[in-house]
């Protein structure tokens, strides 16, 4: 059964005001469209933990850089909307832009500390765009849960950090990465990559696991880094964001994996940004 569109907030203050009066948990399943299985495995975790779920669909202008790449980004709605069928959820919330910054909007959600690395070095303001609108999306569908991919790390922890600092009452859930067969994490942007390029894009867990494999012996990181570098142009990436080794929880970068420590990546591949992030124990 599809679910009820929704594009205007009144109709959907109307429905989470009756899903809290009869006690119901509200979960949130936030996203930008063009849904693939990464995103249907948020809405999975939602049902099981949430009496109601709402997934919204929002393309950000505000998380852009450039006006092309805004342009460009995949909007496929109705595909959406079938691949959510399944699932059952309550609603699905497609405001356009004047529910989300009115005319006259001049209030912006920065957090610190947090967005002034890794993304937040190579995307001015990216993160503002991430925290303003979350914030939004929290307070408009009133929900007691969010969901977020572990894929976008930096993203969930600066989530978890506006949540907590600003009383928001939502917790904010993250759930593991999801990925193709040869290991590419999944992301919309994949649907941007020529074939030859689909093919290459593995390539950067595969190195990324390489390194990960030699943290876990103890070596130093700086020489693994330089390796890997080279190899990612080899295999065609251009231009390579960042390729750090940093802390879970401060995302303070590291020479080792002294701490619970995660393998950072963001690189360019046929004109298409690609990120990923691997999860690294702490040797014995």
């Amino acid at each position: 059964m599809t679910a009820p569109i929704i594009r205007h907030l009144t109709d959907l203050r109307a429905c989470t005001k009756g899903w809290h009066r009869a006690e119901e948990t509200i979960g949130v399943v936030p996203t930008m469209g063009a849904l693939h299985d990464g995103h249907l495995s948020l809405v999975a975790a939602a049902k099981a933990a949430c009496d109601r779920v709402i997934v919204t669909i929002f393309v950000n202008p505000k998380q852009f850089n450039q006006s092309t790449d805004l342009d460009n980004y995949p909007r496929t709605e109705e595909e959406d909307a079938r691949k959510l069928a399944r699932f059952e959820v309550d609603a699905i919330y497609v405001p356009d832009v004047m529910q989300i910054y009115p005319e006259g909007f001049a209030t912006n959600v920065s957090v610190g500390g947090m967005t002034d690395v890794l993304c937040g070095a190579h995307r001015r303001g990216h993160f503002d765009g991430v925290a303003t609108v979350v914030t939004k999306l929290f307070t408009q569908t009133s929900a007691d849960k969010a969901f977020f991919g572990e894929k976008d790390f930096q993203q969930l922890m600066v989530v978890r950090r506006l949540a907590r600092d600003l009383d928001l009452g939502v917790e904010v859930v993250g759930c593991p990465t999801i990925r193709e067969e040869d290991g590419l994490a999944m992301s919309s942007r994949n649907l941007l990559l020529s074939d030859r390029a689909r093919v290459n894009a593995s390539r950067l867990i595969e190195i990324m696991e390489d390194v990960v494999g030699q943290l876990g012996t103890g070596a130093d990181f700086a020489p693994l880094q330089a390796k890997a570098l080279t190899r990612l142009a080899a295999a065609g990436f251009t231009d390579i964001d960042y390729f750090e080794l940093r802390a879970c929880d401060t995302l303070a970068l590291l020479a080792r994996p002294s701490a619970p420590a995660r393998l950072f990546a963001a690189a360019w591949l046929a004109g298409v940004r690609l990120i990923d992030n691997i999860d690294i124990p702490v040797p014995d």
